[in-house]
């Protein structure tokens, strides 16, 4: 593959095609799990681990696998790769690893997986199968982290609550009081506050393209002539 084919891989996984606000795949963790920033990421690297891993080991092994059972091999990869990274974050991890809970091994039947391993893994080489599912994990994390943001927030007035569960003890100094003597806004917390969240940044990427759309529409107009006019360059 070329590099301008790697770059379209990222661009792809972080934006065009990004699983949390254009596929809406994954939505489970997506509305569950991101009512804080720390708890969002966590679980958004751990399935950008596992998509990648997974990408990388189906691509070498593909012609080998009957077309019969492949779905079933495939998720078999998946879900030894989710009980390791379930393994370490129990084993380094542990209070993180409470507070996802089955978050974690619902890994192995996140749609966003066994879609990228089907779609791109199973038609191409390891390298852009690991490249692939690493840039769809990211472009889910940040959304994760972005939502976590907006939820946390509005519904705690903090940013980054929770942390000494994935960093440590001598984390806890580093979560942000935006707006101290703040009582909290519960529906944030809800999940009615995970909906109308994603609806936001949903809302908002459509308004981003849909702006980027018109700009390049414009850029590309050129003038021309008036009926029963002449063309700008004929002024002198």
């Amino acid at each position: 593959m070329s590099l301008q084919e790697y770059k379209d891989i990222i661009h792809n996984g972080l934006w065009k095609q990004n699983p949390g606000v254009v596929q809406l795949l994954g939505m489970c963790p997506l509305l569950a799990v991101s009512s804080t920033v720390v708890n969002g990421v966590s679980l958004g690297l751990a399935t950008a681990v596992v998509m990648a891993l997974s990408g990388a080991a189906v691509a070498p092994i593909r012609s080998y696998v009957p077309n019969e059972i492949r779905i079933p091999v495939f998720i078999l990869i998946i879900a030894v790769l989710v009980t390791v990274v379930q393994y370490m974050m129990n084993a380094y991890m542990y209070g993180l690893f409470v507070v996802l809970g089955i978050f974690i091994p619902l890994i192995v039947t996140n749609c966003i997986v066994l879609a990228r391993v089907e779609a791109f893994a199973a038609k191409n080489d390891a390298l852009s199968s690991a490249l692939d599912g690493l840039s769809m994990g990211l472009g889910l994390t940040a959304v994760l982290a972005v939502l976590g943001a907006m939820r946390e927030l509005i519904g705690k007035g903090t940013l980054f609550s929770g942390i000494d569960l994935a960093l440590g003890d001598a984390a806890k100094g580093w979560v942000l009081h935006i707006i101290p003597n703040y009582h909290g806004f519960l529906i944030a917390i809800l999940p009615p506050g995970a909906f109308i969240g994603l609806g936001c940044l949903i809302a908002g990427k459509n308004w981003l393209n849909l702006r980027s759309a018109q700009k390049r529409k414009g850029a590309d107009a050129t003038p021309t002539p008036i009926e029963g006019g002449c063309s700008p360059a004929m002024h002198h």
